[in-house]
C-alpha cells in the first residue's frame, strides 16, 4: 500500500478543499467500519484521509424548528439509538440503522457512511427512503440537497461529485397518525446481509391510509422507492386486497440476481410478504400516534 495522506478537517471548507485536492483519490473516515475493511482487502486505496469527526455539524442529532431531525452523517448507530426523541418519531429508520454489524461495530458506524457504501442491500436505507429523508452534501460549488432514493446511482456509486461529502440527513416532521417500520431477512439470526429489506412509512386518519412511502433494498442494483406499493395502499383501511396490491408491487419492482444468499424467485416472493408484515407494524404504531388512539 503506498503512503496515505491524513486530514483531520476542522470545519466542512477545509473537509471539501481536502477532498477536491485529493483528486478523486480522496475517502472520508466517519466510522470508517467499511472504509477500512475495505483497505484492508485491497478493495480501497485511498491516497487522502479526511477524518471528519472534527466537525460539529457532522457528529450531531438535531431538532429542527418544524418537528423533523437532522442527523450528522458521522453521528454512530448507537447514539442515533439512545436518541429518545428520534426513536419514538421514526422508530422504523432507528431499528434499520441499530442493524448495521454488532454492538461493537454501532458504536462506530453510521448512517451516513451506510449510504455513502452505497450497498443495496444496506439496512438504514430502505427506512430512510420510506421516511422522505434528505441527503445534505456539500462540496466546491455550496451544498445541494438530494433525495435519499436518488443518492445511490449502482452498486458501490452514487451521486457525489469530486469534493463533495455528505453533511446529513434530514427527516421531515411526523403529522399525527403517522408510524414507520422496518423489516429485512437473512439467512442468519445477527449481523447478516439482507436478502430483501422493506421500510414502509404511513399516515392513518380515522382508519383510513392517507399517505404512505415504501422503500426496497436488496432486490435491485439501488434501493427503490415504491411508488405504486405506496398508491396501493394510499385511500385504503389497509384491507387484505390492498394489502394484496401493495405486496404485488413490490414483487414488480424486484430485479434481483441469483446469490448465495437468495434466488430471485425467492427474493421476488419475499418483498410482497415484508412489505405486508412492515405494513402492519407501521399501522400499529400510526394508530398509537393518534391523539386517543390505541397505546
Amino acid at each position: 500500500m503506498s503512503d496515505i495522506r491524513y486530514v483531520a478537517a476542522e470545519s466542512l471548507d477545509e473537509a471539501v478543499k481536502a477532498m477536491l485536492a485529493a483528486g478523486g483519490q480522496g475517502k472520508i473516515l466517519a466510522g470508517g467500519t467499511d472504509l477500512l475493511v475495505q483497505m484492508r482487502s485491497g478493495a480501497q486505496n485511498p491516497g487522502t484521509i479526511v477524518d471528519v469527526k472534527k466537525i460539529d455539524e457532522v457528529m450531531q442529532i438535531v431538532e429542527l424548528p418544524d418537528g423533523g431531525f437532522r442527523i450528522g452523517a458521522a453521528v454512530s448507530g448507537a447514539v442515533i439509538g439512545e436518541h429518545r426523541k428520534l426513536a419514538a418519531a421514526w422508530p422504523g429508520v432507528v431499528e434499520a440503522v441499530n442493524l448495521i454489524g454488532s454492538k461493537q461495530v454501532q458504536g462506530r458506524a453510521s448512517a451516513g457512511g451506510n449510504l455513502c457504501n452505497s450497498s443495496p442491500a444496506a439496512d438504514s436505507v430502505p427506512a430512510l427512503v420510506a421516511a422522505g429523508a434528505k441527503v445534505v452534501i456539500q462540496g466546491p460549488n455550496g451544498r445541494r440537497e438530494v433525495p435519499v432514493e436518488a443518492f445511490p446511482t449502482g452498486p458501490g456509486r452514487n451521486c457525489l461529485a469530486p469534493g463533495e461529502l455528505v453533511v446529513s440527513l434530514t427527516l421531515p416532521p411526523r403529522p399525527p397518525g403517522s408510524g414507520d417500520a422496518y423489516l429485512r431477512l437473512i439467512p442468519r439470526t445477527e449481523m447478516d446481509i439482507a436478502v430483501v429489506g422493506v421500510g414502509v412509512s404511513l399516515t392513518l386518519k380515522d382508519g383510513v391510509c392517507t399517505a404512505a412511502r415504501v422503500g426496497l433494498g436488496a432486490v435491485a442494483p439501488t434501493v427503490l422507492l415504491v411508488e405504486d406499493a405506496a398508491k396501493a395502499l394510499i385511500g385504503s383501511k389497509l384491507d387484505d386486497a390492498a394489502l394484496e396490491k401493495a405486496a404485488a408491487a413490490c414483487s414488480a419492482a424486484c430485479k434481483p440476481i441469483n446469490d448465495k444468499r437468495g434466488t430471485i424467485a425467492y427474493r421476488t416472493k419475499i418483498a410482497g410478504v415484508l412489505l405486508k408484515r412492515a405494513t402492519a407494524i407501521a399501522a400499529r404504531r400510526a394508530t398509537s400516534n393518534v391523539p386517543g388512539g390505541m397505546h
